[in-house]
């Protein structure tokens, strides 16, 4: 995680700790709770395959690629935890490798939803077969050679920095503010263009079956709702603060960067949240969303 509230001292001494004031201690306590509740949840959905057999094979397949990009993101989440009270422990070999597996788990997940989304609703809407198994080869492969690329600068831009506030610290280190800028808004960017996309397809997938008067009930409207709303409350924040960084340095805005420093950690804590709940949402919930099509498709979803 960034800790962007560490003013850099290379001069001075390294301290035992970082600081246990609210804008660490929240972040680590919720990335706590995500990993003890997260881990075991993302674990029986890749063992048990709840509800799998209402499933189309490629839902199946991205199902259990969300559960594993979760898996991951959620299993560096105790290296996370540390630094964020404490200094960076670990090298610079872990600093690096860790940065880029959360990366790619975190946005490996989110176009795992993404193509889920679309799928569902090509599936249901539009009654489009299901792609067959060197089609879904292709999408899963193809989805991860994009979170690779796109994040494997990581790997050097990633460094260990000393300073007297956070002590050693793992953070990017760019080569000017007009790189680090580009870098934010091409995440923002991505994030926002998944949400619209997640957000069209449900609302989609949501009037079609809600024509199907056995199909028209609370229960679908609430998962469909969480479904949206637990994506754009868990990820928005962290993409508009990245705007908000971008614009509060562009015009050298001193209380929009304070802000931005003060909920930078928080807001980073809660997209870990997201890969917390997505076995209940996307998983064990699964069974409203197909029961109603049972009666026309045996694969609904």
């Amino acid at each position: 995680m960034e800790q962007l509230n560490c003013t850099v001292n290379t001069n001075s001494s390294t301290p035992s700790f970082v600081s246990w004031d609210f804008s660490h201690l929240v972040p680590a306590v919720i990335l706590s709770i995500c990993f003890a509740l997260g881990v075991p949840g993302n674990l029986a959905v890749i063992i048990l395959k709840p509800n799998y057999h209402h499933m189309s094979s490629l839902s199946q397949s991205l199902m259990l690629n969300l559960a594993i990009s979760d898996l991951l993101c959620l299993l560096t989440l105790p290296f996370w935890i540390h630094p964020l009270l404490y200094d960076w422990p670990f090298g610079l070999v872990t600093c690096k490798v860790l940065a880029y597996v959360l990366h790619c788990s975190m946005y490996g997940s989110m176009l795992t939803i993404t193509v889920l989304s679309v799928q569902r609703c090509l599936q249901v809407v539009y009654l489009q077969k299901c792609l067959d198994q060197v089609g879904k080869k292709r999408i899963l492969i193809l989805l991860w050679l994009v979170v690779m690329t796109l994040y494997s600068p990581i790997l050097l831009l990633r460094q260990l920095t000393k300073d007297q506030h956070c002590g050693t610290s793992c953070r990017p280190q760019y080569s000017s503010q007009a790189q680090w800028m580009v870098v934010l808004l091409t995440e923002s960017l991505m994030g926002f263009g998944s949400f619209s996309v997640v957000t069209f397809s449900y609302i989609c997938l949501h009037r079609k079956v809600n024509q199907a008067a056995f199909f028209n009930n609370p229960q679908t409207t609430r998962l469909v709702a969480s479904i949206i709303v637990a994506f754009f409350v868990l990820w928005i924040p962290y993409h508009t603060i990245h705007v908000m960084i971008v614009l509060a340095v562009s015009l050298k805005n001193e209380g929009l960067i304070k802000f931005c420093q003060d909920s930078w950690n928080i807001v980073e804590a809660l997209t870990a949240v997201n890969s917390c709940l997505n076995p209940v949402l996307y998983t064990f919930t699964l069974r409203n969303m197909c029961s109603g099509q049972n009666s026309e498709n045996k694969y609904c979803c």
